[in-house]
């Protein structure tokens, strides 16, 4: 157990903080930069240059931006001068280069919490999530972060992205098409799920960040809303006054996509296996976490998140 008594997290480093998610954590906490006193993002040459009014934005903020590489030893470390609490969000085809950026957490005279990247899928849901293909390189990232001596963690697990879930993109696998209204449900459409949409997660990991006490040393279960396909479809049609196409995949089906997707090397094979998870409860419990930080009553609702889908999918036809 780390030595290490709780204490605010006021000096902030961003890990991954263009990427996907990251810039979701990045906004939400540069929205209340008021509430820390320094935040910094760590950053590639390449993301600088590619990315330049992204970058030009968050100086405006007030943003320091510290150019390196993330593995290289000697970059992080400068990084990590000055600062109390580290946020990673680096993607999943480097979660585990996470496991050095914690040993040098742990050896830093300053840094006193990690967030991993762990936004999504509980990874020690059950016994059997210790067997899920996707999770393997979370749990040693997970071993690495308990086997500290000097640096606490904070795990914020959202479950999936309602963003992506609530459009088309995952077809069989269960999906939203607005343009064509066409759904595909799994089962029999009335398995319940817990989504967080990429805004909230944003929001739950600055909460977290502001309540360190609470937070400390804990996977916090959070999430804005839970519902089942045929909830989702119900307020797509109501939101867009029709009725839509809806087909079905079943259990059966789904785990034989799962299965050949990853006999066969696809990239859905990931995504497969999420899927077959969220079906069979995977982000499901008796009590979330979002009072323990304040974000009870602050989240995104169904409504909200239906809403901005339409919003995006409909956005290229404008």
């Amino acid at each position: 157990m780390p030595a290490k008594h709780p204490a605010a997290c006021k000096k902030l480093l961003i890990i991954g903080a263009t990427g996907l998610i990251g810039k979701y954590i990045t906004l939400a906490l540069v929205q209340s930069k008021s509430k820390f006193d320094r935040i910094a993002i760590l950053t590639s040459a390449d993301t600088v240059q590619n990315k330049v009014q992204e970058i030009e934005d968050l100086k405006k903020e007030g943003v320091d931006i510290i150019v390196g590489d993330v593995t290289n030893f000697k970059d992080v470390v400068d990084a990590y001068r000055d600062i109390d609490t580290v946020i990673s969000a680096v993607g999943r085809n480097v979660i585990e280069h996470q496991v050095e950026l914690i040993r040098l957490a742990n050896d830093s005279d300053t840094v006193h919490r990690f967030f991993p990247s762990e936004y999504g899928t509980d990874i020690e849901y059950s016994p059997a999530s210790a067997n899920e293909k996707p999770h393997q390189k979370k749990l040693i990232v997970r071993a690495a972060m308990k086997s500290c001596d000097n640096l606490d963690y904070t795990y914020v697990v959202t479950g999936p992205y309602a963003d992506l879930c609530l459009g088309p993109m995952m077809g069989q696998l269960g999906s939203f098409d607005v343009i064509k209204k066409e759904a595909v449900l799994l089962d029999d459409g009335n398995l319940k799920t817990s989504y967080t949409t990429m805004r909230d997660v944003g929001n739950l990991v600055t909460l977290a960040a502001l309540h360190p006490e609470v937070s400390r040393n804990k996977a916090l279960k959070v999430n804005s809303f839970t519902a089942t396909d045929m909830e989702i479809l119900q307020e797509f049609e109501e939101q867009t006054g029709n009725k839509w196409k809806i087909s079905y995949t079943s259990m059966g089906q789904l785990k034989k996509i799962e299965q050949e997707a990853w006999s066969n090397g696809a990239p859905m094979a990931t995504g497969a296996t999420l899927r077959r998870i969220w079906a069979e409860g995977g982000t499901l419990y008796e009590k979330r976490d979002n009072d323990l930080i304040e974000a009870e009553n602050v989240v995104d609702t169904l409504e909200d998140a239906v809403a901005e889908a339409i919003k995006q999918q409909t956005k290229s036809m404008m």
